[in-house]
């Protein structure tokens, strides 16, 4: 996007001063058509995030990252570390799109759905404003003496800010073990259960430390995706845009004068009232073109509209455009990059669905055990041992589980009292078993031989192993 000659502002970030000195922010309060919007889409995706832990899809948590134990739920799938290739297209899938809505529309992933936005704007500088007021009421209690005013005002604001980092390090710990298990460690007390309330301390001091003093800085200092914004992004790019052309005019920008001809005079639009850069979370100057502190929250474009229909002059000097639009009247289409990402982004959809589809429930493994040797037997029966696996995936026990040879005749032996086992819902069930085939049914030294997993005298999986027997000098 074209910008002033002097770019020097790009040498540094509008959030630390020149002494390098926290240069605090204090945005005004955003109203407007977008505002309400990302409300509605903000308190969606908050209800979303909240409950998410503790809803139930056929028994799974219907969001699950429990890293520890390596279980997953993602929408109500379980994904177990057997189904990694799963997840990692899944993750993929998940970086795909994510660089095809860049490239096509910038970085409105932050301003609209990204959980930092959306706590930071939604939740605690909302709790701001209804407690300190608005920018101008802020900055002045900022300058204000320790009074029992400012005391009472921010241990207020702080207090609440920590009531919530608190309540969102339980939602956050909920991923990570368990609805289920959360509920039921709040039953049983704080300090039953010390090795989970020391982790819920950090991650409440965490979000207090980044909600309460780190704030925007984690969009323009530590979040990695504004750099790879410049990467992306290209004059076809749709963004949160000033459209120089009409805001500068031939004579540049001018304060607005009631009955005053502007277009005669070659003045732009823009009449310098700051109020889009008073209204910014993170304190830039929208008009000086597309920057990686952007998030691309509309504010700027709400308050530019209120201030030109206020004055009579047409609304969208600042809006959603590309450069190409605003350069050149072109407007949006998709272009040969667009197009790749999402075929690509279209394969790999379609080969998770596909694998979903054939993904069992039972994941059976079976090896033979390392270092054991074939045992020759009479009447010229080979014999090996081997150590099984089963994985039940879903949320119901599976009863009168056997395995049987299916691919030579032979015998197959489990190392227990009963030749049926169960294996519990959500776990493992694991043993020995010993396979007895005639020497005459093998092939030589290595046989591949197949073994069918029942459940009430139903097939429901089946697995390959290496059967050794002796070495063949036909």
């Amino acid at each position: 996007m074209e910008t002033p000659e002097n770019e020097n502002f790009r040498d540094s970030i509008g959030t630390v001063t020149e002494e390098g000195k926290r240069a605090w922010v204090y945005p005004k309060k955003p109203s407007g058509k977008y505002y309400d919007r990302r409300k509605l889409v903000s308190y969606f995706l908050l209800i979303f995030l909240l409950v998410s832990p503790f809803i139930k899809i056929n028994g799974n948590q219907f969001l699950m990252f429990n890293v520890l134990e390596r279980r997953f739920n993602i929408f109500g799938f379980p994904f177990w570390p057997q189904d990694f290739h799963l997840f990692v297209i899944s993750m993929i899938i998940g970086v795909v799109f994510i660089t095809l809505f860049t490239v096509a529309f910038g970085r409105i992933f932050c301003g609209w759905i990204c959980p930092q936005t959306i706590f930071m704007e939604m939740v605690f500088r909302r709790i701001e404003y209804w407690i300190e007021g608005d920018r101008n009421k802020q900055r002045k209690l900022a300058r204000q003496k320790w009074d029992a005013e400012k005391i009472r005002k921010k241990g207020l604001k702080l207090t609440i800010f920590l009531i919530i980092s608190f309540l969102i390090a339980n939602v956050f710990l909920a991923y990570l073990i368990g609805g289920d298990r959360l509920i039921q460690y709040i039953k049983d007390g704080p300090f039953s259960h010390m090795g989970t309330l020391i982790p819920l301390i950090i991650f409440t001091a965490v979000f207090y430390f980044i909600f309460a003093w780190f704030r925007e800085q984690v969009c323009v200092i530590a979040c990695p995706y504004g750099r790879l914004q410049g990467v992306l992004l290209d004059t076809k790019s749709v963004v949160v845009a000033y459209d120089y052309k009409r805001g500068e005019g031939t004579n540049g920008r001018k304060k607005f004068r009631k009955n005053e001809d502007r277009e005669a005079l070659g003045h732009g639009d823009c009449i310098d009232c700051l109020q889009c850069v008073h209204v910014c979370p993170t304190g830039i100057d929208i008009r000086n073109g597309t920057q990686l502190e952007c998030v691309n929250c509309t504010a700027c474009i709400d308050e530019c509209d209120h201030i030109m229909e206020s004055i009579n002059l047409p609304k969208g000097l600042i809006r959603y455009a590309s450069e190409e639009n605003i350069k050149n009247k072109v407007p949006f289409k998709l272009t040969a990059r667009m197009k790749g990402y999402i075929a690509v982004l279209t394969i790999l959809i379609g080969m998770l669905t596909g694998m979903l589809f054939l993904r069992n429930e039972v994941e059976a493994n079976v090896l033979r055990l390392p270092g054991q040797l074939y045992e020759h037997k009479e009447n010229n029966i080979i014999s090996n041992v081997f150590t099984y696996k089963l994985v039940n995936k879903t949320t119901k026990d599976i009863e009168n589980v056997t395995l049987k040879l299916l691919s030579h005749k032979g015998t197959l032996k489990l190392v227990s009292t009963s030749n049926t086992f169960v294996v519990p819902s959500q776990g493992i069930a694991e043993g020995t078993l010993f396979i007895e085939i005639n020497n005459s049914a093998l092939t030589g030294d290595r046989n591949k031989i197949k073994i069918g997993v029942y459940a009430n005298d139903k097939l429901i999986e089946t697995c390959t192993a290496n059967f050794l027997g002796p070495r063949s000098y036909k």
